[in-house]
């Protein structure tokens, strides 16, 4: 039961930063397109 705890504890650290990583990549996607057209990202 404590490793289930741990993995369960320790898991949410590596869900948040998979998270974080996608979000940043679609905004420097969406940057680079928009610099392309020569317009603002917001």
């Amino acid at each position: 039961m404590t490793a289930l705890y741990g993995f369960y504890v320790l898991i949410w650290p590596a869900l948040t930063l998979a998270v974080l990583v996608v979000i940043c990549r679609a905004v420097l996607r969406d940057h680079r397109k928009a610099k392309e057209e020569r317009r603002e990202l917001v």
